[in-house]
């Protein structure tokens, strides 16, 4: 908030005005401060709960060029929402321009900065032996460094930071002090005298003497996995040029083929290794500094194992001045993945770190400025200039998506994979970073914490809580069993998708929504997966899907693709099924697939399913692409891979298979029966796989393009809203919305969420809170 006063006559203004947004701990005030004594202005400067307070007086066309100067030359790190101002009279006393303490007392609506990574100013200090911080790992300024996982309250100031317990020295409480330093009011301004400092220690925790930056580059260099810890957690680090070292972390992390991440010191030398466009360079340059998924370049520069069987490579840069002080004349990449065991929550603890990861690492590289919250690293895609997340946490994380209606202030605890939960206060919605898949105690704790910081340091007390439909999700029984003294919002699973594609683009009125992904409950108890639904925010039609098939084995068939394949050619061929598995799928034990058929006849733990990711992973299977997964979404993952480059879809039918469409009950189903069997007729003729996927995804594409042209001429509705896992595929998001836009419609796909389960929290706060509003 920013509050001004100015002499009421001939020459002078008086106002009082309030700055919401992001200006806490980003170098606001002192920018405040600089401009009103540039402008001979009297008055002061203050944080407060809402934000920034102004009180200004002085000459009327001085106050003006203020004004302008506080909407359009902010410091780089903040950022404005709002900003009110009143003309008061009277005069406010003051002789000069002053930058007061915080004051705490009003209701918070204070925005709370992301981590941002290092600035070119420390820098250029850090490798400067003349520096006082010369090499110091953990120098900052107000343009730079940790917020959001060293804040435990606000406002923001140091005390109600995790460098509480660092008293800094007199040069460092100058330049604190000093609204002239760049370092004014830096919370975790500090100095190898005063601040945190590195230790490398044994996996047993012993200290190793010496210099613990270049002791860990040398056990790098000899092959060793180093467990490093960063601004939100620790990650697990090995040369990614060593085959040796990444098998190994691979084995310890029981991580068998998801793709790793590498870290490497600049885009000049990521361009040994992968495709960059001028796109990608500048995301990869951001403040934010998020994984960013790129081409891999052919012959593989780095290991083999970081990314088999993927086209993909995904690359960060370095964001604190530890990871600058490993890189620097060192490694052409490291790998930098999560410090976790899979399926569990990054460690963010030392003691915690040493205990859970010496079963990976065999050396520690620790410090001793305390994470407060966790953040694991962002992972976004450039599709042409524009930005798609793929899961939202550090650097971008707790930034709010702004609505477009002021809503009640709901919870809502998301899905089971790729959690995230949301916050909403008036037009903001807030969604966490990314917290991890629900399957276990760990994960949940980390859920219940995130929950009650982010309501903490936002100052919302939830009325309204909003849960998936899966009575089985942790996040649902954690709303039912934990929350139930407020009222509850059960979402369904694929509206919430659409809504919040809707709400971060500000869509309002009803929508054709293309809903796709592997798995969401129904609201008739089957699980629902290739969708189309006519909605807005107050409720849902499902229009169409896909033809209901039984998944063998339930969660197993998503672990092995085969099952999918013998369930659609039981759906397609019925009793020959048989014949044509024995011929495309001989590898797999002929016991296990007489069992399954045997399921599927008998409906033995077989729930029916209309999951697009589930054909996907038929077709994958059916095709040898892949039958067993490793990882979420592998399947469809290699089958999309096998599409030659620099190809896309005219629309012409000779360039798809043929499908189905049955109008004929309620709700339209789709049915795929004859493009899998166009799919087995390819394989007895040896085409290739790289056609039978570019068919395959063509088709998916004509599917749905002609429901939706179905749907506009019966119901007028033009916009088309894209979510669902399925659409981080580009080859099927980017030709599916050029095919929909040039037959005229408007199309949104997301920008600011994931479109996976990363997103659904999002769009279960906005269905709850405006269903609520509605009723009133």
């Amino acid at each position: 908030m920013v509050q001004m006063a100015v002499r009421q006559n001939n020459k002078t203004k008086s106002y009082r005005i309030t700055v919401e947004g992001i200006v806490q701990g980003v170098g606001f005030r002192p920018f405040v401060y600089h401009t009103a004594r540039r402008n001979h202005l009297n008055g002061y400067v203050q944080n407060t709960s809402g934000g920034v307070e102004i009180y200004i007086a002085g000459n009327r066309n001085n106050i003006d060029s203020f004004l302008y100067e506080l909407e359009h030359s902010v410091p780089p790190l903040a950022h404005i929402t709002r900003i009110t101002k009143k003309s008061i009279p009277g005069d406010n006393g003051f002789t000069d321009f002053r930058i007061l303490e915080s004051d705490s007392g009003a209701e918070a609506t204070t925005l709370i900065s992301p981590d941002v990574a290092v600035c070119d100013d420390c820098l250029r200090e850090l490798f400067n032996p003349t520096d006082r911080r010369y090499r110091y790992p953990f120098i900052n300024c107000t343009n730079c460094g940790p917020r959001y996982t060293i804040i435990k309250s606000i406002p923001y100031d140091r005390q109600f930071t995790t460098m509480k317990q660092f008293t800094m020295c007199y040069e460092c409480q100058r330049e604190y002090d000093d609204p002239d330093n760049r370092r004014f009011h830096a919370q975790p301004n500090a100095c190898p005298t005063c601040g945190p400092q590195i230790t490398l220690v044994y996996r047993n925790g012993i200290p190793i003497q010496g210099d613990a930056v270049q002791n860990t580059i040398q056990l790098l260099k000899q092959g060793y996995i180093i467990a490093i810890k960063g601004i939100g957690g620790f990650h697990l680090a090995c040369d990614a040029r060593n085959d040796s070292a990444v098998s190994t972390l691979r084995e310890r992390k029981h991580r068998e083929e998801k793709p790793l991440a590498v870290m490497t010191d600049n885009c000049d030398t990521a361009e040994k290794f992968a495709h960059i466009t001028d796109a990608e360079r500048r995301l990869l340059n951001s403040s934010q500094r998020p994984i960013v998924l790129l081409q891999k370049k052919l012959p593989e520069v780095l290991s083999q194992y970081i990314s088999p069987r993927n086209n993909s490579i995904g690359v960060l840069l370095p964001y604190t001045p530890l990871h600058y002080l490993l890189f620097h004349n060192s490694f052409t990449a490291l790998v930098m993945t999560s410090g976790n065991l899979s399926e569990e929550p990054i460690a963010t603890e030392n003691d915690e770190a040493v205990q859970r990861l010496s079963g990976i690492a065999d050396y520690f590289l620790l410090h001793n400025r305390d994470i407060y919250i966790r953040n694991d690293d962002s992972v976004y895609r450039v599709i042409g200039i524009d930005h798609y997340p793929v899961r939202r946490s550090r650097g971008y994380a707790p930034a709010p998506v702004f609505l477009n209606h002021k809503m009640p202030s709901v919870f809502a605890c998301g899905a089971e994979l790729k959690n995230t939960l949301c916050l909403t206060k008036g037009d903001k919605a807030f969604v966490s970073q990314h917290i991890g898949d629900l399957e276990n105690y760990e994960t949940l704790q980390s859920f219940e914490l995130t929950y009650k910081h982010l309501c903490s340091v936002l100052e919302i007390e939830p009325t309204i809580t909003a849960y998936d439909l899966h009575p089985e999700y942790l996040s649902t029984k954690y709303a039912l069993e934990q929350l139930s003294e407020m009222p509850l919002v059960g979402v369904q699973h694929h509206h919430a998708h659409i809504a919040s594609c809707m709400a971060e683009h500000q869509v309002d009125g009803e929508v054709i929504g293309i809903a796709l992904d592997g798995t969401g409950y129904g609201t008739d108890g089957t699980l629902w997966g290739g969708e189309v639904l006519i909605a807005h925010f107050y409720q849902f039609e499902r229009s169409a899907h896909l033809a209901y098939v039984p998944l063998p084995g339930g969660e197993k068939a998503i672990k092995e693709p085969w099952r999918m394949a013998l369930s659609y050619l039981v759906s397609v061929y019925g009793n020959d099924a048989q014949e044509i598995a024995d011929k495309l799928l001989s590898d797999i034990n002929e016991y296990e697939s007489t069992a399954v058929f045997r399921m599927i006849a008998k409906r033995i733990n077989s729930p029916v399913t209309s999951s697009c990711g589930r054909l996907f992973d038929a077709v994958s299977a059916l095709t040898g692409v892949r039958h067993f997964v490793r990882y979420e979404g592998q399947a469809a993952i290699e089958l999309e891979n096998c599409i030659p480059p620099g190809i896309s879809y005219s629309g012409d039918k000779t360039e798809r298979y043929d499908f189905s469409i049955d109008t004929g009950s309620l709700i339209t189903v789709i049915s795929p029966a004859e493009t899998i069997s166009g799919v087995i007729e390819d394989m007895g003729n040896k085409v290739s796989i790289e056609k039978i996927s570019f068919k395959f995804h063509n088709t998916i594409i004509e599917m749905y393009s002609a429901v939706a042209e179905r749907l506009r001429a019966e119901r007028g509705l033009h916009t088309v809203v894209l979510s669902g896992g399925c659409f981080q595929n580009v080859y099927l998001l980017t030709n599916m919305t050029a095919i929909l836009e040039k037959r005229g419609f408007t199309v949104y796909s997301h920008r600011l969420v994931p479109p996976n389960d990363g997103g659904i929290s999002l769009g279960q706060a906005v269905i709850a809170g405006l269903t609520a509003l509605r009723k009133g």
